[in-house]
Order: structure tokens, then sequence, then C-alpha cells
């Protein structure tokens, strides 16, 4: 259990810095579209699609890797890969309307709770 931990913490760490380095080179010449952004969340699915694609095959990943990449590494490079994941999983089991439910939800719920919070704090 602490092994887990230990590796998801990891994993996250090295996302998260990864971003912020990304961010930062992309924020640079930054037009009004967040392109860094952006580009994180993309490269953030792919990256988990390959390694949960990569976990079901015998024997391409063990339990600890898929811990580190997927929820480490992925989780703090971009919660974005994981909402996406989520909506594969949904859409593969054929609940349409719960994966535009969870959409749709996710967005506008997500946009309103954080001006709240700006504004509750300015």
């Amino acid at each position: 259990m602490i092994k887990s931990f230990a590796l998801v913490g990891l994993g996250g760490a090295v996302g998260s810095m990864i971003r912020y380095g990304i961010y930062k080179l992309m924020a640079s010449g930054q037009t009004i579209f967040p392109w860094g952004t952006f580009l994180i969340n993309v490269i953030g699915c792919f990256i988990i699609g390959v390694i949960m694609g990569a976990s079901t095959k015998e024997g391409w990943l063990q339990e600890s890797t898929t811990l580190l990449l997927a929820t480490g590494f992925c989780g703090g490079f971009t919660t974005f890969s994981a909402f996406a994941l989520d909506n594969v999983s949904l859409i593969e089991k054929h609940f349409f309307s719960t994966a535009l439910l969870y959409t749709t939800a996710s967005v506008l719920v997500g946009i309103i709770v954080c001006k709240l919070g700006i504004v509750l704090t300015r």
C-alpha cells in the first residue's frame, strides 16, 4: 500500500513539473487561445490511452508501472486525461447519455465553481 502511494506521488510530481515546464514554454508567445493547456491536455490523453492500452496486454505493464504512469504521471500532468478515459469507458459500455451528462456537467459545473471561487476570494 505504501509503495503504491509512493509510486503515484512520484509520478504525480514529475507530471506536474513537466506540465509547468511546457506551460511556461508555450506561454511566452501565447495568443488568446491557451495553446499550452490545450497541448498538455491532448498529450495527456494520448499518453493515458497508450498506457491503458498497453496495460491490457499480457506482460506489457505491471500494475505498479500503471500506477506510476497513468494515475501518477498523467494525474499530475493533467486530470483531463482521467476525464477523457472515464468518457471512453462510458462510451465503450454504451452509456452514451451518461457520457454526455458527465462531459456537460463537468465542464459547466467546473467553470461555474471556478468563477465562484474567484468571486469569493476577491
